[in-house]
């Protein structure tokens, strides 16, 4: 997996934090705080590389911290005019109805396939019902 820079511009109470990921160009994000902010920029920047592996386009490598100061044409003005903090956002995986395996214990699958007429479509539901628990 890779790991992007992201500058995250820290809000207050009354403005959301921002966040520009160097090596994306157009790829931004927000939130309302610190952990709002980085779920937001993890699934922006997935998006975002999955709309450009989409359009052909070609997907940047991610640079160092080191690197981003030293080549990125913004640095200078991140660094003088915002009070912003460096983190590390690791590009995610997106499967949009991709087919995936996965594997669990036999007697487990024995039993889903006793009460279910569609293995998939049971675990799937499973899943989705025990994240939303989760939020």
């Amino acid at each position: 997996m890779k790991n992007y820079i992201a500058l995250i511009e820290v809000g207050d109470k009354k403005t959301a934090w921002g966040v520009v990921f160097p090596d994306v160009p157009g790829c931004f994000s927000s939130g309302n705080d610190y952990e709002d902010t980085i779920k937001n920029a993890h699934e922006a920047l997935a998006f975002h590389i999955r709309s450009m592996k989409e359009d052909g386009e070609p997907i940047p490598e991610p640079r160092s911290l080191e690197r981003i100061k030293a080549e990125w044409e913004d640095w200078q003005e991140w660094k003088d005019n915002y009070d912003f903090i460096v983190a590390s956002i690791t590009l995610l995986p997106t499967y949009k109805n991709e087919k995936i395996l996965i594997s669990m214990e036999s007697d487990l699958i024995a039993r889903i396939d006793r009460v279910a007429k569609n293995r998939s479509a049971f675990i799937a539901a499973a899943a989705r019902a025990a994240l939303e628990g989760k939020k």
